[in-house]
């Protein structure tokens, strides 16, 4: 997957994760709705984080292509 279609697929789930929250403004989200927005979330960090690694390596001169999707347990430890 390259930059544009990790940027796209972002996108998409962010969007999502937007209309679920708005569907449900005022009233809390089913146990189904919670799961899929944690879901959300943990692939959305995934993504970021795949993103960030390929713009280090092309800022190092290395191959875009090598960088990897890490662990939810890895990406969801990360501070902010």
């Amino acid at each position: 997957m390259d930059d544009n279609q990790i940027v796209h697929q972002i996108g998409e789930l962010a969007a999502e994760e937007q209309r679920l929250e708005e569907a449900h403004v005022g009233e809390g989200l089913s146990d189904d709705e919670v799961a899929r927005k944690r879901q959300l979330e943990v692939t959305l960090d995934q993504l970021w984080d795949v993103l960030r690694q390929r713009r280090a390596k092309r800022h190092a001169g290395q191959d875009p292509d090598t960088a990897s999707e890490r662990a939810p347990e890895t990406v969801e430890g990360y501070l902010q």
